[in-house]
């Protein structure tokens, strides 16, 4: 199906094919690539890649800095994201005694 619709919609291909060469820098953590990556996106994207791709050069040094060095603050917001979860589900009705007992309940 996908080879089907890449060989139909050049754009659509272009499109798939930089989100893949994007999801292996990342992983891989290739530096390196990640210019030469803008520079594509640039020139042969579609306008809604390009955004995204405008919002990775406005924070271009975290993006770089994502790549190169091994930390991550994932573990992190995943806390805090799930502190906002457990405000929310309360509607707002969460005081601060009720939100330290569930989190440490939740842990």
């Amino acid at each position: 199906m996908i080879l089907r619709l890449k060989a139909q919609h050049a754009e659509l291909a272009a499109a798939i094919e930089l989100a893949h060469e994007f999801a292996a820098i990342v992983r891989q953590q290739q530096s390196g690539r990640f210019d030469h990556w803008l520079m594509c996106v640039a020139q042969r994207a579609s306008p809604a890649l390009r955004r995204f791709a405008k919002g990775l050069r406005d924070a271009y040094d975290a993006v770089k800095a994502s790549l190169i060095l091994p930390w991550s603050n994932g573990p992190v917001e995943g806390r805090i994201n799930r502190l906002k979860m457990l405000k929310r589900s309360r509607y707002g009705r969460a005081g601060l005694d009720l939100l330290t007992r569930r989190l440490l309940w939740a842990a």
